[in-house]
């Protein structure tokens, strides 16, 4: 790997006033901090050491790690919670860079192989395709025209609906792969990408492709994974990847993967086989079993109404043990029958079985102490699952043992002005409190002007969000406040129970536009905004990477502070782990963990420094509490209002 510069830079002359970049751009205004930030880029990039840089929303942080990053020489890993950000370094930014700024350098996109259309697995199903109803049928010429022609095999080249529920039967996954046995291995998208990617100086990824690559990898594996070994990584929107690290270092077993493993088994042999009876049948005994496990699950563990999940316990899965012990005999007797055989297939699903196996003796017992085991139910889907309680010893095991330099940026990576809260959920401190390597930290503000272009309305005459009426007296205030803004509003819940309830309750009463999270894709929704005055009721994945920029969203009203469920297991067992040392885990923990994501949904308002509005916050306990100092101090000095004919005076300003 070469990077080849036309002429001799540094961040200075890049970035710089009267540099480069506004050269390249005369209408773009140099900015101070990113210059700053840029330079505490290039110090890590210099000294191979760890930077947290916390970076106010319209401080350009992109540029300022990218320049620094291509600079440097070395192959390096950006990596970014959401694909919104993903598509803007790699299709916005870096041609800018290339093509604008003089710099030579090769960059890849890549995403995970479930985006990417199966060679192999198409041609399977091409010979009986069968589909979940008439309208997926009707995509299927479509489908097929496009694999005739597509140079890429992305997903995204096509318009398909978000839950097609034959495309996972068309696309492989790390455990289904054949890999290098595969006997269209070389005409692979994936190896393609692959490809691509080993020739590339950055490689531009997402959080979940870049956690699967290091659980992969192993501990101390560095030679194998997803992606080519690389010298550096920055992680972009890092506060997000905890969340992320958990799912990939932990182990689960659902229904649909017992589906897949039976389905995949019967079509691995052509039916004029000798053997194909045999191998059917063994699958066939596989989804019974599993059919009567995951029939009963939901009600052994308590299921039935739960949102996030449940802890499991020893007795209850000790209910469970006969007809796990049925499915561990189905499976074992499918890969004695496949381990002697030749074809890939078979190999493959010897491999897959062996695993299923083991993980399934793993969740059963219930007994690491270092993993919280759980179980939740999605749409058709039981799943049982075994997380890392803190992902900070696997980081460092798997990145920081073989990185020196990694970059942390995000908006919100500070809790009460410190980076402590954050340091240690990533594993930079061991657990004496020594740090893992020499960190730097900067906080680089917002150049927006917060007071003038945002106002707080926070009212302390509603209930108590644990009281009874709380949910619709918030709902009678969000149709009062939407009449202030003329709509434009995003309705952001911290839980969807909250959100369902409070749209069944406002939607006839709301004048605009009602969208609701679920009822299209992310993106189909955030067009449909933009497009006419609206109010969207989302929860979740709406509190970040959402991007609406100008006078389509004015209002940001959020029902309450952002605690994470005590009753969500892992959550829980994060808890009981703090105060097991003695230490208090509202404060460690629970505070600084709810600050940030509230500091991440006010984030979803002001984009632009010509952006103007309100957020909400209908949790009087922002106010009242003790504790709510500390969120007010978090957030941006916004004007605060009172009542809503403030609130309607300050609009009417405006």
């Amino acid at each position: 790997m070469a990077l080849s510069l036309v002429r001799s830079y540094n961040v200075d002359t890049l970035l710089g006033p009267g540099g480069a970049l506004q050269a390249a751009l005369p209408a773009y205004e140099h900015r101070p901090e990113q210059l700053q930030m840029a330079r505490a880029v290039e110090r890590a990039f210099s000294e191979r050491s760890y930077l947290l840089a916390e970076a106010g929303t319209g401080t350009g942080k992109t540029l300022a790690y990218l320049v620094p990053a291509l600079l440097s020489g070395r192959r390096v890993v950006v990596s970014t919670a959401t694909k919104t950000l993903q598509e803007q370094i790699f299709f916005k930014d870096l041609p800018l860079l290339k093509e604008r700024m003089g710099l030579e350098f090769e960059a890849a996109y890549l995403k995970g192989r479930g985006n990417y259309l199966c060679l192999h697995r198409y041609n399977s199903f091409s010979k009986d395709p069968t589909f979940g109803s008439r309208e997926e049928a009707r995509q299927w010429p479509h489908i097929q025209s496009w694999a005739s022609r597509t140079e890429t095999g992305d997903r995204a080249e096509l318009e398909l609906p978000e839950n097609f529920s034959a495309w996972p039967r068309l696309s492989s996954t790390a455990e289904t792969c054949l890999g290098s046995q595969c006997p269209l291995y070389e005409q692979c998208h994936v190896t393609r990408m692959r490809r691509e990617a080993e020739r590339a100086d950055l490689l531009v990824v997402n959080h979940h492709l870049f956690v699967a690559d290091l659980s992969l990898r192993g501990a101390g594996r560095r030679g194998e994974g997803v992606l080519p070994l690389y010298e550096a990584v920055i992680l972009d929107e890092a506060h997000a990847l905890e969340d992320a690290a958990s799912g990939y270092f932990g182990c689960g077993v659902s229904n649909h993967r017992l589906e897949e493993l039976a389905r995949d088994a019967v079509a691995a042999l052509p039916e004029t086989d000798s053997r194909f009876t045999t191998l059917r049948a063994l699958a066939a005994r596989v989804r019974t079993h599993a059919e009567v496990l995951f029939t009963q699950a939901p009600r052994v563990l308590g299921l039935a109404g739960s949102e996030g999940g449940v802890a499991l316990k020893q007795d209850r899965m000790a209910m469970l043990a006969g007809p796990m012990e049925h499915v561990r005999q189905g499976l074992a007797a499918l890969t004695a029958f496949s381990a002697s055989a030749r074809e890939p297939e078979l190999a493959a699903l010897t491999r897959r079985g062996a695993e299923l196996v083991e993980e399934l003796s793993f969740l059963e017992k219930v007994e690491s102490p270092d993993h919280v085991y759980w179980a939740e139910a999605r749409g058709r889907g039981v799943f049982l699952r075994a997380s890392p309680i803190d992902v900070a010893r696997e980081l460092r095991v798997r990145l920081y043992d073989a990185v020196d330099t990694v970059v942390f940026t995000s908006a919100t990576l500070a809790a009460g002005g410190r980076f402590d809260f954050f340091a240690r959920r990533m594993g930079l401190y061991d657990d004496e409190g020594t740090p893992v390597a020499e960190v730097r930290t900067l906080a680089v503000p917002s150049p927006f002007d917060f007071e003038s272009q945002s106002a707080l309305y926070l009212p302390t005459h509603l209930p108590d969000p644990a009281a009874p009426g709380f949910i619709e007296a918030a709902a009678e205030e969000i149709v009062q406040l939407c009449e202030v803004s003329g709509g434009r509003a995003f309705v952001l819940f911290t839980s969807l129970r909250n959100m369902e309830r409070a749209y069944e309750l406002t939607k006839a009463r709301l004048p605009y536009q009602v969208l609701r999270q679920g009822d299209r894709p992310k993106q189909q929704l955030l067009e449909a905004f933009r497009e006419q005055p609206s109010v969207l009721f989302a929860a979740h994945s709406f509190w970040e990477g959402v991007d609406v920029p100008g006078e389509a969203l004015s209002l940001l009203i959020i029902d309450r502070l952002p605690f994470a469920s005590p009753g969500d297991p892992l959550v829980a067992a994060r808890i009981r782990q703090i105060e097991s040392r003695g230490e208090g885990a509202f404060e460690q923990y629970q505070l600084p963990q709810a600050t940030l994501a509230l500091r991440q949904g006010f984030g979803r308002l002001i984009r632009t420094q010509s952006d103007r509005g309100a957020v909400a916050l209908l949790d009087r306990r922002i106010v009242t509490k003790p504790y709510g100092r500390a969120f007010l101090e978090s957030l941006p000095s916004a004007h605060r209002v009172r009542d809503l004919e403030g609130l309607r005076d300050w609009f009417s300003e405006g």
